[in-house]
C-alpha cells in the first residue's frame, strides 16, 4: 500500500473513529477531566489519571479544532484545563504528579515532565481562543520564571528537582524543547524568551545528551551531564532518537543549522538499523550504547516518532535518499496501523511483545499525543513534498 494511501486511511480513522470516542468516552463529564484509559470494551475505567495526561489531551483536541474538527472540542479543552488547574495545580504554581479517577490528588511530586505538557498546553489553547491568549502567555512566562527558580542547572537545562537528586534525563528536556518551539512560534509568546531556551536545550543535546563518538541519544546522565554510572547511563531508546531527530530537525531548519540536522539523520539512522525488529518491523523498546536489544518490547509510540522523523527528513532530501526515507515512513505508519486494528476503530495497543502478540490491556490515552502529531505531521510533510514537485 502506498504511504499517501495510509496517510488517508489514518487520517479518515482519526477524524472520524479516535477523535469522536475520545471527546466523548475519553472525557469524565460527570468528574471532570480526561480518563486514563478506556478498556477494549469501549468502556472508561477508574485507573488513577497521571497529570502529563490532561494537557496531552487538551493540546490533542486544541490542535483538531484548529485543523477544523468539528465535535465540541472547545467544552473539553477549557474543561479539562480548569480540572488540571483544581486537582494538580499547588501552591508552588507547578503542576503534581498523580490523582485518582474522583480527583483526589495522590503524588504532589514535581516532574519538569508534567510542567512541559502545562507549556504545550498553553500555546496550543492560545491558538485557538484568542480571547484567552493573555492570559495563556502570562501563566507560560509565570510558570517558566519559576521553573528557572527553582531547578536551573548551574551548565544548562534543569535540575529533577529541589534538593537536586540523580540521574539527570534527557527525556523531560525532549518534551521542553516541543513546548519551547511551540511556544515560540505562538502569536502574543515571548518568542526571545522561547527561542533562547529552546536554543539552550538543543545545545545541551548536542553537545552532552548525543554521544560524541556513536551519535547515540543517551537517556541518563549525572550532574555534569556526563553519562551515569553503570546500566543506566548506557541506555539508548530507539523511539527518543526518531523523536529528538524530528525536533532537532525542525529546529536546525528554523536556525539554519547544518550540524543540528546532521545530527538527527545520524539520530534516525540509528533508530532505524538497530531499533527495528527485522522480523516484526517495529521500533523496539530499548537498546543498549554498543546498540544490542536491552527491551524487545514494542510500544506504539516509537512507531510514530519513526513516522514523524522519516517523513520529516523526507521533505529535506531528494533523489534516492527521499525515496530512503519515504520507504521508511511508509513502513513506519504500517507498523502504526498494526497497532490500531483493534474491534472498536478509534481504540489501539499499546505494547507488543517480542513474539509479535499484543498485551491485552485497556488503550492509554497518554498513546493519542503521540498519534495526533503524527498523523497531522505526516498530512503536513506530504502537502510540502507535493508542492515542491
Amino acid at each position: 500500500m502506498t504511504l499517501v494511501r495510509i496517510a488517508n486511511d489514518l487520517s479518515a480513522w482519526l477524524q472520524d473513529q479516535a477523535l469522536p470516542l475520545w471527546l466523548h468516552t475519553g472525557y469524565d463529564r460527570h468528574r471532570g477531566g480526561f480518563v486514563e484509559t478506556i478498556d477494549m470494551r469501549g468502556e472508561p475505567t477508574d485507573a488513577h489519571r497521571r497529570a502529563r495526561v490532561q494537557p496531552r489531551q487538551i493540546y490533542c483536541f486544541a490542535e483538531a479544532g484548529r485543523r477544523g474538527f468539528a465535535g465540541d472540542w472547545r467544552f473539553v479543552v477549557e474543561d479539562g484545563l480548569s480540572y488540571f488547574d483544581r486537582v494538580y495545580r499547588q501552591p508552588s504554581g507547578f503542576y503534581g504528579a498523580l490523582a485518582s479517577a474522583d480527583g483526589r490528588l495522590l503524588d504532589p511530586s514535581f516532574d519538569i515532565y508534567n510542567q512541559a505538557f502545562a507549556f504545550l498546553a498553553f500555546a496550543y489553547l492560545s491558538k485557538v481562543l484568542p480571547e484567552r491568549s493573555l492570559e495563556m502567555r502570562e501563566r507560560s512566562d509565570a510558570l517558566r520564571a519559576g521553573l528557572g527558580a527553582f531547578c536551573k542547572h548551574p551548565v544548562a537545562g534543569f535540575e529533577e528537582d529541589n534538593p537536586p537528586r540523580l540521574p539527570l534525563c534527557s527525556n523531560p528536556h525532549m518534551h521542553l524543547f516541543e513546548a519551547c518551539l511551540a511556544s515560540e512560534a505562538t502569536d502574543g509568546f515571548d518568542t526571545l524568551a522561547w527561542t533562547n531556551l529552546g536554543d539552550e536545550i538543543a545545545g545541551l543535546c548536542m553537545d552532552h545528551f548525543i554521544d560524541g563518538e556513536t551519535g547515540a541519544l543517551r537517556e541518563f546522565f549525572d550532574h555534569d551531564w556526563a553519562p551515569a554510572q553503570g546500566e543506566k547511563g548506557r541506555i539508548v531508546e530507539p523511539g527518543h532518537q526518531f523523536e529528538w531527530a524530528w525536533l532537532l530537525t525542525r529546529w536546525g531548519e528554523s536556525r539554519g543549522s547544518g550540524t543540528a540536522i546532521a545530527k538527527a539523520r545520524r539520530l534516525f539512522e540509528i533508530g532505524e538499523t538497530h531499533g527495528v525488529d527485522p522480523a516484526r518491523d517495529v521500533a523496539v523498546m530499548t537498546l543498549f550504547d554498543d546498540f544490542s536489544v536491552a527491551d524487545p518490547i514494542a510500544r506504539l509510540w516509537p512507531q510514530t516518532e519513526w513516522l514523524k522523523s522519516a517523513i520529516r527528513l523526507a521533505t529535506l532530501t531528494e533523489g534516492a535518499e527521499q525515496a530512503r526515507y519515504l520507504a521508511s515512513a511508509t513502513r513506519a505508519a504500517a507498523a502504526l496501523q498494526r497497532f490500531l486494528d483493534v474491534p472498536i476503530a478509534g481504540l489501539w495497543r499499546d505494547k507488543q511483545q517480542a513474539d509479535g502478540r499484543f498485551v491485552e490491556e485497556p488503550a492509554p490515552a497518554s498513546s493519542f499525543y503521540h498519534i495526533l502529531c503524527a498523523i497531522y505531521e505526516l498530512e503536513d510533510c506530504l502537502k510540502t513534498l507535493d508542492a515542491q514537485t
